[in-house]
């Protein structure tokens, strides 16, 4: 798997301050994507060891909230393994921690992947232009979703972190 960035101390993608781990890989190629550079599999850095190591060390910081995984697309068909150990092992070593996913995939699409144990809030759905909302909190568009996974994996029905 190959990522673009480790963004530290970032306060725009999810509750809290944040580490994102950027992704490379991307298949929905969204009109209007803000990031296209990381549309290409084979763009960015290799996620090696020393990056994994960079993005503990991050998150041990006491005021650091958790994790986001965004793109690219991190649940990419090509991602999907290793960015669900990356989840698993960071649920482990940081259970304090929330874990943020961003994703082009609807919750429906996903759901039964063993990632969603690991999760507690996924953006869902692909960006749309047209449907555009500068003023929607953590996500582009409007068809998107905020999705608290905890609540609705418990209830069996979407439970949105925030509408």
């Amino acid at each position: 798997m190959n990522y673009h960035n480790i963004t530290k101390d970032d306060m725009l993608n999810g509750d809290g301050l944040r580490v994102v781990l950027w992704l490379a890989g991307c298949d929905h190629h969204c009109e209007g994507c803000q990031n296209p550079i990381t549309w290409d599999p084979e763009g960015g850095l290799k996620f090696d060891e020393a990056a994994k190591d960079e993005l503990f060390e991050i998150l041990s910081r006491d005021y650091i909230s958790g994790i986001t995984f965004s793109g690219g697309d991190p649940l990419f068909p090509g991602n999907r393994k290793e960015v669900t150990e990356l989840a698993r092992e960071i649920r482990e070593r940081f259970p304090g921690k929330t874990v943020w996913l961003y994703t082009g995939f609807t919750y429906e699409e996903i759901k039964s992947l063993e990632i969603m144990e690991y999760i507690d809030v996924l953006v869902d759905g692909e960006f749309e232009i047209a449907n555009i909302d500068l003023q929607a909190k953590w996500r582009g568009s409007i068809n998107q979703r905020v999705i608290d996974v905890k609540q609705t994996r418990t209830l069996g029905q979407i439970v949105l972190h925030v509408d």
